[in-house]
């Protein structure tokens, strides 16, 4: 700040004719036959960049110019020193010697892309500006004297995690691998649960500075073409510098902005994303990120785990009833508390409201700002927990609640029953499987307080009718997002609120309008029958 008030700096900074952001109007773009002039137009972009090596060399015994261009910590230098510099310095050179027949200076270039280079992937690039997005990602350009093009060699290396159990979506019975942040790996990992050869991957750059890799998978054949091309054309319409995270492309292609629900589903699973696959829905995967965005998403998705299925269906369905039960009591038992004991005491027996009244008798505050206080305190401690190292932060969370329920009970701050409210509602909000969907639903309890504090239980009930307005007014990829209750598809309550045995439910939902509705071989013989 300091630095652009100073005059004198101001001016310097007009007369200052290299700035980076400039050398693209400066530079011509095109290729020359010179290596060195393409070296030139290379540095006037990179040679300030420490990361950026230029190999110089000679190629066989002619001695023909060649450079090299890559980034350093992008790639793998066993792979450009043993299947690329010493084939071309070294070893043509031999060869030449022993055959007495020198390369002919004017088919160097395609001599060395399929004689010499002995890498998986080699690309040309004719323009400074595809060769620079190839090298940015990790790639070897090669120039060689006397042509305006530029191999492009796949020597890709940098660091990266391991493969690991995705720490948001533990299962106790299922597969243990996870997405990371490596595109190439994430895209292998759902190849090797579909192994069909309509299983399609495609690769686009988003990002005008960042041209960050972002893939979609569908499988052609399931998946609509209809589906498809939306998510190519939103895909395609996406304006912005940079994106860090496949969350940031979801916020620029979903429906809707104004609503607390996310409408597309997420997960580090490849598990998960494949049975998506199966049932003609679409995956999104970005380069950095290990989180896979699948459209369309309906509500009662964000309630289904990987282990619904892996477990006997009676057993799933017991669970998935107590995460619907669980959504209920995260979003609406403080309202209802506070409704109850403000407007509605004689909805409960007597006893039971004696009891409350009697341990209500010393705290200062009304139920509405009881209440409040203390779901703002255990909000406050379960983001410091979960912001903390992990082995601090479940100390703080379980060591705070504890302490500061108890001693605001023995202060007279609140009440023995609001303390197990606030628990009820803490624990209900965490069997929900989906941290996005559980996030949206640890919100709406705060409306619902309001609203039953101002007008009882009739505002819980008219903040319900308002939501249930909103989500069935919400659409994700022109798929009712209350699908399958609204519109009403009795096909999909096979695994809706329950899971039926998978005998039973042997056809794709059909929320997303897959072409091949049945998921099994269809049996030509059997259907002329």
């Amino acid at each position: 700040m300091g630095y652009t008030k100073n005059p004198k700096n101001i001016e310097a900074m007009k007369k200052n004719k290299t700035p980076q952001l400039k050398s693209e109007e400066k530079v011509d773009l095109t290729l020359d036959k010179s290596v060195s002039k393409n070296l030139e137009k290379f540095k006037a972009f990179l040679d300030e960049s420490s990361d950026a090596v230029f190999r110089e060399f000679k190629l066989g015994v002619q001695g023909i110019p060649c450079a090299a261009v890559y980034i350093d910590g992008l790639v793998d230098k066993l792979v450009i020193n043993d299947q690329i510099l010493k084939p071309m310095m070294y070893q043509i050179a031999i060869l030449e010697n022993t055959l007495q027949k020198p390369i002919e200076p004017d088919k160097a270039f395609e001599y060395v892309k399929m004689h010499v280079l002995a890498v998986g992937e080699i690309k040309e690039a004719d323009t400074l500006d595809e060769a620079f997005l190839f090298v940015m990602s990790g790639e070897v350009g090669i120039m060689i004297e006397g042509f305006e093009k530029i191999l492009i060699a796949s020597a890709r290396g940098w660091p990266q995690r391991s493969i690991q159990e995705p720490p948001s979506e533990i299962v106790i019975r299922g597969p243990r691998e996870g997405f990371t942040e490596t595109l190439r790996a994430n895209t292998a990992l759902l190849r090797r649960k579909i192994r069909d050869p309509n299983f399609v991957i495609k690769t686009i750059q988003v990002g005008r500075r960042g041209k960050t890799d972002v893939a979609y998978s569908y499988i052609k054949g399931i998946a609509n073409p209809e589906l498809v091309e939306e998510v190519e054309r939103r895909l395609n319409q996406i304006d912005v510098d940079i994106f860090l995270d496949s969350s940031q492309i979801e916020h620029h292609i979903q429906d809707v902005y104004m609503t607390i629900f996310p409408q597309i589903e997420v997960s580090e699973r490849p598990d998960r994303t494949a049975a998506s696959l199966a049932e003609g829905r679409v995956a999104i995967l970005m380069d950095n990120s290990p989180y896979a965005l699948i459209v369309p998403a309906t509500f009662y998705q964000f309630f289904q785990s990987s282990e619904d299925y892996y477990e006997r269906w009676p057993l799933a369905s017991v669970i998935r009833i107590l995460r619907w039960i669980g959504a209920f009591l995260a979003s609406l038992t403080p309202g209802l508390y506070v409704a109850i004991v403000s407007f509605h005491p004689g909805f409960i027996p007597t006893s039971l409201a004696i009891s409350i009244a009697a341990t209500r008798a010393t705290v200062p505050f009304p139920a509405f700002l009881e209440a409040l206080l203390m779901e703002l305190t255990f909000e406050l401690l379960r983001e410091a927990g979960a912001r903390l190292p992990r082995a601090i932060g479940q100390t703080i969370g379980i060591v705070g609640g504890l302490i500061i329920g108890d001693a605001a009970v023995r202060a007279g701050i609140t009440s023995p029953i609001m303390v197990i409210v606030v628990a009820i509602t803490a624990i209900a909000s965490f069997i929900i499987p989906s941290y996005n969907a559980a996030l949206g639903i640890r919100i709406l309890r705060f409306p619902f307080i309001i609203l039953a504090a101002v007008f009882g239980l009739y505002g819980v009930i008219l903040g319900f009718i308002i939501l249930n307005v909103h989500l069935v007014t919400m659409k994700s990829y022109g798929v009712s997002f209350m699908t399958p209750q609204a519109p009403i598809r009795y096909q999909d309550w096979k695994d809706f609120l329950i899971r039926l045995p998978s005998q039973m439910a042997m056809r794709r939902p059909t929320s997303s309008y897959p072409i091949d509705i049945d998921r099994r071989d269809q049996d030509p013989v059997k259907e002329e029958a």
